[in-house]
């Protein structure tokens, strides 16, 4: 498997190009991050040519995809989004459902899927894609809206259109469905990227439930050939957690 860092899990208060330097010479090839306001784009995409690390992802500045009188305001931010992804290089925006806003699911459904077939015309002119995630709400989040890799699925194939997918986070789901390999597996085309914690803790990948080297040999050998980023809170020093992860489940 790909493995890819997220920077804010890791490093704390360090200088993010200092960050993604320190991500490069623990032996990874990409890194993704959150929240870009305040961030140097120039500096930023300068480090990765530098070093050769890809700065895969960051997160749109807005997740209110269930309420339809926030639609233009989430098609601006969006398109500050997109701004700051192409002035650091990358190609891909992490986003949510947005909360639970207590109508009907299937009126909230359908305001998601309004909304990201509004977005189309600006992840077309940007060249970036846009990647839904659904999170638990037993633990971590809530309020969220979304919470199933199925409606997850359902809501990309009814916006069709290639450049909205689904980022599957296996911790997420092994919280509220379990069946990852399945559901992984039997998606691949509606998957543009994974992330991964142990179950529960939210720590190491081996410290939980799920056998991480099963999970990811099967679906390498599925074919998928994204990436799945590290999205974990470490119990170890931060370099010795990245070290031990990809020696047990890097390429």
């Amino acid at each position: 498997m790909k493995l890819c860092v997220a920077i804010p899990c890791f490093f704390g208060k360090m200088d993010f190009c200092e960050a993604l330097r320190e991500a490069k010479a623990l032996g990874f090839e990409a890194a993704e991050t959150y929240n870009w306001k305040g961030l140097d784009f120039e500096k930023a995409k300068s480090t990765c040519e530098e070093t050769g690390i890809k700065l895969l992802s960051i997160c749109t500045s807005n997740f209110r995809l269930t309420v339809p009188e926030a639609r233009d305001e989430y098609l601006k931010c969006l398109r500050e989004s997109c701004e700051a992804a192409n002035k650091m290089g990358v190609t891909r925006l992490i986003t949510q459902g947005g909360p639970d806003t207590g109508a009907p699911r299937e009126a909230q459904h359908a305001c998601i899927v309004e909304t990201l077939k509004a977005c189309k015309p600006i992840l077309e002119e940007y060249g970036v894609t846009l990647m839904l995630e659904p999170l638990n709400t037993y633990i971590n989040h809530p309020d969220s809206y979304l919470w199933s890799s199925e409606e997850a699925f359902d809501i990309v194939k009814e916006v069709d259109y290639p450049y909205v997918k689904v980022i599957f986070d296996i911790y997420h789901q092994q919280i509220m469905e379990g069946n990852i390999i399945r559901n992984v597996v039997n998606n691949l085309q509606y998957i543009e990227h994974l992330h991964s914690a142990g179950t529960d803790g939210r720590h190491e990948l081996w410290l939980g439930e799920s056998d991480y080297n099963y999970i990811f040999d099967a679906i390498d050998k599925a074919g998928y050939e994204g990436y799945c980023g590290l999205e974990y809170s470490p119990t170890l020093p931060y370099d010795e957690s990245l070290k031990l992860a990809k020696e047990k489940y890097g390429e």
